[in-house]
């Protein structure tokens, strides 16, 4: 198995255009704060389920810096020049459940203008694949019910899917073993 640190991948999205996949690094501090002032208050309220204006030197930090045993973060960028700007963001965060094993919460943001062209997916199918090397069982998210294309992803993704809705919040599992129980 490769080590996640290092995930590198080149695709292309349904319009055409040419991206990297790749695991988050230290250095991406700044461009990430540059992908965050790109997203409407809408797509940061769907993110972290509250209106935040801008990231802290600390959730830098924590975005950027990881052990990739526990939390695996992968970016989407794509190549204009000398530039690399983010478009894309999917994290995952494993804790355990004494009824699964190891257990991950997985989180997505995408750029407006990249929405609907598969960024999301691309960057869950690549979680799932690091995330089964990684012996993490289960995928839990806690959803906007309004966020129609990320519930939309989840059932897509061809894997194993519970919901279970809690108001405005729709918490879903989704199985990683591959038998799909």
């Amino acid at each position: 198995m490769n080590d996640p640190r290092h995930y590198f991948v080149n695709d292309t999205l349904r319009n055409g255009t040419s991206v990297t996949i790749r695991a988050i690094r230290p250095e991406d501090k700044t461009k990430l704060v540059s992908a965050f002032k790109n997203l409407d208050r809408e797509s940061v309220y769907t993110r972290f389920f509250q209106y935040v204006t801008e990231l802290t030197d600390q959730d830098l930090k924590r975005a950027t810096e990881m052990d990739f045993d526990r939390e695996v973060a992968l970016v989407v960028t794509t190549n204009l020049g000398d530039e690399e700007p983010i478009i894309g963001t999917g994290r995952y965060v494993v804790f355990e459940e004494a009824d699964a094993g190891r257990s991950a919460e997985v989180a997505f943001v995408v750029e407006e203008d990249y929405q609907g062209l598969g960024v999301a997916s691309r960057i869950f199918r690549h979680l799932v694949q690091i995330g089964r090397q990684k012996h993490v069982s289960r995928f839990k998210a806690d959803v906007l019910s309004g966020n129609q294309a990320m519930l939309g992803v989840f059932a897509g993704s061809g894997l194993p899917m519970k919901q279970q809705h809690d108001g405005t919040v729709v918490q879903v599992t989704l199985s990683l073993d591959e038998t799909g129980s």
